[in-house]
């Protein structure tokens, strides 16, 4: 459980200080003064500046940021993330040249943009950290050699409700290492060992990460398996595949863009869904159930960790993207207005439209997290009572 949270955290903040980072870079390009960048959420617990003679001072938590010429370092109480306050962002100093309101839209443009393109970089990098190192690929049913690949072995990918490995607590993931004594070599192979013990109480070895997990199954003629003894996965073939340098990194930037345009598809899908039926037919998960799932993948390993970060960071940067006010795509949106318009927009009207966004975005928030704890509060209860 604390490696769980501990990741999570880890993840949270790899995210969104990548992307206040893009934020921070673009304004200093252009000559923007930063206010602060901080590490966490307020309040502050400490924080440094570098004062008139070039020298790093202290300040404290309750000390006021106003007065100095350079950016504010902070450590805040909250470890979420991390934010960076650009000077002018909410509309005041158009007459300063530092400030983020005196520039022209273009410039604005790229320093609202650049936190978005940040989380895709990461993706991309990740990506590609992955492909070095050795994923997970699926493979065909053939012999290894032919793949030239290593570490196969055939793995759960979906578990029917009410089905023997369901009833046995079996995890998406895991991996079969023997049934009743011995190990399959082939997805057929297993089926064919499963089929031969139909009402048979059978012994399983599971590989689940780096440990070993034994339980007893009894193999039923499913209705989806056609008669045959079956315990109710989905299966598929997997191996370590790693990459030259080179590959890796085209691969990565295929793989950002594929994916890309895969999510941008299933989150056309759910507003599709929202305005056609009303509802949300796909799984949706906010804070809790993200946390859910990194728990998950940190019992599957290190490179799951990687692949489950690159797609969050790719979820991050299209969910910013939209055109709500209170994101980084409603900002934009606005710019496109003011360019139309001709000239600035009223900032009271346009602070009172960011501020309704982000009331709503909290709402949302706060309605998928009790979804969430609608599907896996048993899950997380149980989890604690295992600490404690």
């Amino acid at each position: 459980m604390f490696i769980t949270i501990l990741t999570f955290f880890i993840i949270l903040g790899l995210l969104v200080l990548t992307h206040e980072l893009g934020h921070f870079s673009v304004a200093r390009l252009f000559k923007v003064r930063a206010e602060e960048f901080g590490f966490g959420l307020p309040p502050r617990i400490i924080g440094w500046v570098k004062n008139r003679a070039g020298r790093w001072q202290k300040i404290s938590g309750s000390d006021p940021i106003e007065g100095y010429q350079n950016t504010v370092w902070s450590l805040n109480w909250l470890p979420i993330g991390g934010f960076v306050k650009i000077k002018g962002e909410d509309g005041e100093g158009l007459e300063n040249a530092d400030s983020f309101s005196s520039k022209k839209i273009w410039q604005r443009f790229l320093m609202l943009f650049a936190g978005v393109f940040m989380n895709f970089v990461l993706c991309f990098v990740l990506l590609s950290a992955c492909f070095m190192t050795g994923i997970p690929t699926m493979v065909d049913d053939v012999p290894a050699a032919d793949l030239n690949i290593n570490n196969i072995k055939i793995q759960v990918i979906s578990i029917s409700s009410d089905s023997p490995a369901a009833q046995a607590g079996l995890a998406v993931g895991d991996a079969f290492k023997s049934v009743g004594g011995e190990t399959p070599t082939t997805i057929q192979d297993l089926q064919e060992k499963i089929n031969s013990r139909k009402d048979q109480p059978t012994d399983f070895i599971f590989l689940r990460g780096d440990e070993e997990i034994a339980k007893t199954i009894t193999p039923k003629a499913l209705v989806d398996a056609e008669g045959r003894g079956a315990i109710g996965v989905g299966l598929v073939k997997t191996g370590i595949v790693r990459y030259p340098w080179y590959k890796a990194i085209g691969a990565g930037f295929q793989n950002t863009i594929s994916l890309t345009v895969a999510v941008v598809k299933a989150f056309g899908q759910i507003i599709g869904d929202i305005f056609t039926h009303g509802k949300v037919a796909a799984e949706v998960s906010g804070p809790v159930g993200i946390a859910v799932l990194t728990g998950q993948v940190v019992k599957l390993g290190f490179i799951y960790i990687l692949q489950f970060a690159a797609m969050l960071s790719l979820n991050l940067a299209i969910v910013n993207l939209l055109p709500i006010p209170g994101l980084d795509g409603g900002r934009i949106l606005f710019l496109l207005f003011e360019k139309i318009k001709g000239r600035p927009l009223r900032q009271k009207y346009v602070e009172l439209t960011h501020q309704a966004g982000f009331f709503f975005l909290i709402a949302l928030i706060i309605l998928v997290t009790f979804r969430d704890l609608r599907t896996y509060g048993e899950g997380i209860i149980n989890a604690f009572k295992s600490i404690f």
